[in-house]
């Protein structure tokens, strides 16, 4: 396990790392746009949060337990997630489609989060849906022949990887910090929380998923695996003491 300074210093030195080639132009075919454009709208829009509600918690997560360089690591975290949001809708605006400003999944997440003060249940959320990130945008970079999308696309990727591990290692800390009957419990939510949010993930983006190569069976094999690699395994053993590197 790394320590939350590390991922600080992870965070600023990956931020050096630019992987889009901007001077490329857009060859997305009309079919393809077609079967992507909502769903990349719906995410674009999603990535863009100010992540004010989880700054706060963040705040009182780190004040609880004296984790000096959380709130930092947060910070730079959310800024990588807005980096991809405005990366997707520098892509929009390259081929002449509009960033919407509401759509009702990013709303009701908006509004559900908005009260949240539990640094359990974002790192939940976050978890989860960094989770069927991964699946999505391999889904929409194999949904087209655009080279400059492949390109937003795996950079995402790359990032994604390493967001679920620091939001993974954190998760480890706050379930082994509870009593046995709170972990009794939290390894049932968890699991329903997941798989609830998964489908409904699936049945408002399925045109997209389908149209990167996934039916349903898939997709759900693919989300089942990253459940027994992420959540899952939170809940087996006791995280190992923290690394540091200097």
């Amino acid at each position: 396990m790394h320590s939350t300074q590390d991922w600080v210093r992870f965070f600023r030195y990956n931020a050096t790392h630019h992987r889009v080639n901007w001077d490329l132009t857009p060859s997305i075919t009309p079919s393809q746009t077609k079967a992507v454009l909502r769903s990349l709208q719906a995410w674009q829009l999603g990535e863009t949060s100010d992540g004010r509600n989880l700054l706060r918690a963040s705040f009182l997560h780190a004040r609880k337990t004296g984790d000096e360089h959380f709130v930092e690591a947060m910070q730079l975290f959310i800024k990588e997630e807005q980096k991809h949001g405005e990366n997707l809708g520098r892509y929009l605006d390259m081929i002449g489609q509009p960033r919407i400003k509401h759509n009702w999944g990013d709303t009701l997440f908006r509004r559900a989060r908005h009260f949240n003060t539990s640094m359990e249940s974002w790192t939940l959320a976050v978890l989860t849906v960094e989770s069927a990130a991964q699946v999505f945008y391999q889904s929409l970079k194999d949904a087209t022949s655009c080279i400059l999308l492949k390109q937003i696309c795996r950079e995402i990727l790359i990032d994604e990887a390493y967001h679920i591990q620091f939001q993974r290692e954190r998760m480890e800390q706050l379930f082994w910090s509870k009593s046995m009957n709170g972990r009794i419990f939290s390894r049932l939510f968890y699991k329903v929380f997941y798989f609830a949010t998964i489908h409904v993930i699936w049945f408002a983006h399925r045109r997209l998923f389908k149209a990167g190569g996934n039916t349903y069976t898939t997709y759900f094999r693919k989300m089942r695996y990253k459940y027994y690699k992420t959540l899952h395994r939170v809940t087996l053993s006791m995280p190992k003491p923290q690394l540091s590197y200097s």
